[in-house]
């Protein structure tokens, strides 16, 4: 609902995710459920489940009671309660499914205390109701203004209208407990409606806003995850992650949901391993493990007195020399256990489909020196012996000077006259 690129409806819901679906842009289709069993008809005497689903800004869902046998199918606009006035949603789904979801969030199916649905929107519904969500942005940014004016450690995250206007719920969180209640006077008095304040911690905050995690797709609590379990620092030890708070921590600030997702893996196959604070006893001093392979089964030992050379011993040989130590027995080297690891050569890529190699423009490309015209030097061969050369032809005196019609010019001595012959 609140990506406005995809809208296809003039006169409908405001604009919003109109693809059916397929948009998971912040929360649209957030564990969607598909109906299957809406072709297919109910037992004679049966009569159809009378609630259905209804969700609101940034994936918000409740159960609401079709109190008035309305003839109700999903992507149909509803006027709901709300207090005080309506409310404002879409219908999601319908149906049995709906008793399936309604015991699946905790909520008593057949409990009176479900809210029940007036009717379906009219125009008139959709306009007020479209017009309050246009309103949203612009009181966000002078929220925060009075919020930033007051000096108070809070913020406002996002503003939810209610669907007839009358009622403005702010989202915002903090750290510690804040005193607004300066701030609501100030909130009424601007903005002329009425105001609930709600504190939401980092993790629902990210999960409203949406946005995209480091492995490049949309956040997790955004699209699918509700529940949020706590997350420690030991399952990234346990998977043998660098501790470095800027790669585990995600958009909200907290450690990451997904390090939760192979942990149970990890723990799983850390059940045939030794302890890793294991010392073992040989003759030669003690060994303390400095690294663990998880799936190949193997640990690295190093002397206390030498850490600079570790040997790899595979798990059933280190339980070997701990049931030795445990009869008080000392090894004779951690060599004898030990093996081997060849490393892989690597491969040559094979260019099959013809393309060059993606480092191709890393270096830089070569100047070529440009050439001195109208310089020729006397270590150069004369254009005879290349038009020779060219024309694939010896010269005709075996190597010798080129013959020249013109008589070659003598240079003569100057001739000195006296005086004394000048007057003879």
């Amino acid at each position: 609902m609140a990506c406005t690129s995809c809208s296809t409806s003039d006169g409908g819901a405001p604009k919003g995710c109109k693809n059916n679906g397929t948009c998971g842009t912040d929360s649209c289709n957030k564990l969607t459920v598909f109906d299957w069993l809406s072709n297919m008809s109910l037992p004679t005497g049966q009569a159809p489940f009378d609630c259905v689903e209804v969700r609101f800004k940034n994936g918000r869902k409740e159960f609401y009671r079709n109190t008035e046998k309305l003839t109700l199918s999903m992507g149909d606009i509803v006027a709901t309660v709300a207090s005080p006035g309506h409310d404002i949603g879409i219908v999601t789904l319908t149906g049995e499914l709906v008793k399936i979801q309604m015991k699946k969030k905790g909520v008593n199916p057949d409990s009176k205390e479900v809210p029940k649905i007036y009717r379906k929107a009219s125009q008139k519904d959709i306009d007020i109701w479209s017009a309050a969500r246009e309103r949203e942005e612009p009181m966000k940014v002078r929220a925060r203004e009075l919020a930033i004016s007051q000096k108070l450690e809070m913020k406002i995250s996002d503003i939810e209208f209610q669907g007839d206007g009358s009622k403005a719920t702010f989202y915002y969180t903090a750290n510690d407990r804040v005193d607004f209640r300066l701030l609501i006077k100030d909130f009424a008095k601007e903005f002329s409606t009425r105001v609930e304040m709600k504190q939401v911690g980092f993790r629902q905050e990210a999960a409203r806003l949406g946005g995209i995690g480091s492995c490049g797709r949309e956040l997790c609590c955004s699209t699918w995850l509700t529940d949020f379990r706590s997350v420690n620092t030991s399952a990234a030890r346990y998977q043998q992650l660098s501790l470095n708070p800027q790669k585990l921590a995600g958009q909200c600030g907290k450690l990451k949901c997904c390090l939760n997702y192979e942990l149970d893996t990890y723990m799983d196959a850390l059940k045939g391993f030794p302890d890793f604070e294991t010392k073992l006893v040989t003759e030669k001093g003690d060994a303390i493990c400095q690294k663990q392979d998880i799936f190949k089964g193997l640990m690295w030992f190093a002397y206390t007195n030498n850490f600079a050379n570790w040997h790899v011993l595979k798990i059933e040989k280190v339980q070997e020399i701990i049931a030795e130590n445990k009869l008080k027995n000392k090894v004779s080297a951690l060599e004898d256990y030990a093996i081997e690891i060849i490393q892989e050569t690597e491969k040559d890529f094979n260019n099959a489909m013809g393309q060059e190699s993606l480092t191709r423009f890393d270096q830089p490309k070569k100047r070529k020196k440009p050439n001195k015209k109208g310089k020729a030097t006397s270590e150069n061969k004369p254009a005879t012996d290349n038009k020779i050369v060219a024309n694939n032809k010896k010269p005709a005196n075996n190597g010798a000077a080129p013959s020249s019609d013109k008589k070659p010019v003598i240079a003569r001595k100057p001739i000195i006259i006296t005086k004394n012959e000048a007057k003879k």
